[in-house]
C-alpha cells in the first residue's frame, strides 16, 4: 500500500504558496510614495507670544483662513496660536485681528478653530503631534490623522535663527529636532508629500537636516538675512504681517479652487527686492518637478472631475460634477459591485448564465492586482520556483 506522505508533503507546499500569495498581495505598502494622494492636511503654527508679535499670529490666522478658502476643512486642520491677540488689551479692535490697515478682513472670525492656544503651544506638543505620539486623553480633534496618502502643510512663523525657532520665548525647537520628527513621520507612513514653509530670520536653516524622501521646503531667508515686517498699522500700533506672509497671500489671493497655479509659479513669485531677504527652497529630496504640481495639492481640497452619465442617474446633458474623491480601490469595489448586481439581474433573466468560484477569485486576484504593483506577480513566480528546487530532492526521494 503506498505511503500517505508524498500526498502531504505536496499539500503542505501548496498551502505555503498559497499563504505567500496572499502575504504579497494583501494591500499594504512599504513605501508612502506608491500610495495614492487623497487627502490634504495642514498644521500652521504660531510660536510668538506677546503684543509686539502681533503679526505672528496674523501671518498664521492668514494661512488659515486661505487654505479654509481654498477647501480643506477644519477638521483637517491643526491650529497652533501661542498668545491670543484678539482679546488682548491694547486691541482697539476687541476680538478682532487684521492683516492689513485697511481693516477689510478680520481675520478672526466665527469660524475659527483654535486647536492649542496660549502655553499649549510648546516644542513637545508641537512634535507630538507631528509624530502621532498622544496621550491617551488628547482628543481626535488635537491630532494630525494623516496616513500614506497624505499631502501635509506645516506653516510656522516666529522669531528664529540659525537651525531654531523660539517657542513661547522661553524654549527652542531645533533643526535636528524637526528632521527628526520628519523622519519618524516617513517610517510611520504619515505622509505621502511634505510642504515646510517657515517665516521666521534665517528660515532656511531649519531645513539643513533633512533627510526623508517626499519633503519639500522653503524659508522666507537664508543663513544670516532676517525675516522683516511688511507695514505698521497706525490704530493698532505694531505691524500686522510679515513680508513673506503678505506676498504669499496675495499670490493666493488670485486663485479659487480650480486654479492650475504650480508650485514652481509660487516659489519664482518671491522677489527679493520686495522681501528684503532671499526667499529659499529645498527641492533635493522632492520627486516631482515643480512646474507639474498644483499649489491647491498643498493649500487646497483633494478635487476631482467625474464625467456623470445618464445611464447612472446623472445629467443628460454630459455636465461635469466635482466631488471629493474616494480610493481607487474602493471604486473599483464599487464598479465591480455594480457589476455583479447587474449580472445577478441577468442571472435571474437568463437562468443559463453560471458563476463558478475560479472567476470569482480570478477577478478578486486581478482587483488586487491593480491595487498593489504588478511586479508582484513576478516576484511571487520567482519566490515559488525557487521553493519547489529547495523542496524537489525531498520530494524526489519519497
Amino acid at each position: 500500500m503506498p505511503s500517505p506522505m508524498p500526498f502531504f508533503r505536496w499539500k503542505f507546499i501548496a498551502v505555503l504558496l498559497f499563504l505567500g500569495l496572499v502575504s504579497m498581495l494583501h494591500p499594504q505598502s512599504s513605501h508612502a510614495s506608491s500610495a495614492m494622494h487623497n487627502n490634504n492636511w495642514a498644521v500652521l503654527v504660531c510660536t510668538s507670544r506677546f503684543w509686539f508679535n502681533y503679526r505672528h499670529m496674523a501671518n498664521t490666522l492668514s494661512l488659515y483662513r486661505t487654505v479654509k478658502r481654498l477647501g480643506i476643512p477644519d477638521e483637517r486642520i491643526i491650529l497652533m496660536l501661542a498668545d491670543d491677540m484678539a482679546c488682548n488689551a491694547r486691541n482697539n479692535y476687541p476680538a478682532q485681528v487684521f492683516n492689513n490697515e485697511n481693516h477689510q478682513i478680520n481675520l478672526y472670525g466665527d469660524n475659527v478653530e483654535v486647536d492649542y492656544r496660549g502655553y499649549e503651544v510648546t516644542v513637545e506638543n508641537f512634535l507630538r503631534v507631528l509624530t502621532g505620539r498622544h496621550e491617551t486623553a488628547v482628543p481626535r480633534s488635537k491630532r494630525l490623522l494623516s496616513d500614506e496618502g497624505s499631502h501635509i502643510l506645516l506653516y510656522m512663523t516666529g522669531h528664529g535663527g540659525d537651525q531654531f525657532l523660539k517657542f513661547q520665548d522661553s524654549e527652542e525647537l531645533q533643526s535636528h529636532d524637526l528632521a527628526d520628527a520628519v523622519k519618524q513621520m516617513s517610517e510611520k507612513q504619515r505622509f505621502k508629500e511634505l510642504l515646510i514653509m517657515v517665516d521666521t530670520c534665517q528660515a532656511a536653516t531649519l531645513f539643513s537636516q533633512f533627510d526623508s524622501p517626499g519633503v519639500l521646503s522653503i524659508g522666507s531667508s537664508v543663513k544670516g538675512e532676517n525675516s522683516y515686517s511688511h507695514h505698521l498699522d497706525s490704530d493698532i500700533g505694531v505691524s500686522v504681517v510679515d513680508r513673506f506672509t503678505f506676498y504669499t497671500l496675495a499670490f493666493f489671493e488670485k486663485l479659487n479652487i480650480y486654479s492650475n497655479a504650480s508650485l514652481s509659479s509660487l516659489f519664482n513669485s518671491y522677489n527679493p527686492n520686495w522681501l528684503l531677504s532671499t526667499a529659499y527652497h529645498r527641492m533635493d529630496l522632492y520627486q516631482r518637478p515643480l512646474n507639474e504640481v498644483p499649489v491647491t495639492n498643498f493649500f487646497g481640497s483633494v478635487m476631482k472631475t467625474i464625467h456623470v452619465d445618464s445611464a447612472y442617474g446623472g445629467s443628460t446633458d454630459g455636465e461635469f460634477s466635482t466631488e471629493t474623491p474616494v480610493d481607487l480601490a474602493a471604486e473599483r469595489r464599487l464598479l465591480r459591485d455594480g457589476d455583479a448586481s447587474h449580472e445577478d439581474k441577468t442571472e435571474v433573466d437568463n437562468p443559463k448564465v453560471e458563476r463558478c468560484a475560479f472567476h470569482l477569485w480570478w477577478n478578486h486576484l486581478q482587483d488586487m492586482l491593480h491595487e498593489r504593483d504588478a511586479d508582484v506577480l513576478v516576484k511571487f513566480g520567482l519566490a515559488s520556483m525557487a521553493v519547489l528546487l529547495g523542496f524537489s530532492p525531498w520530494l524526489s526521494s519519497s
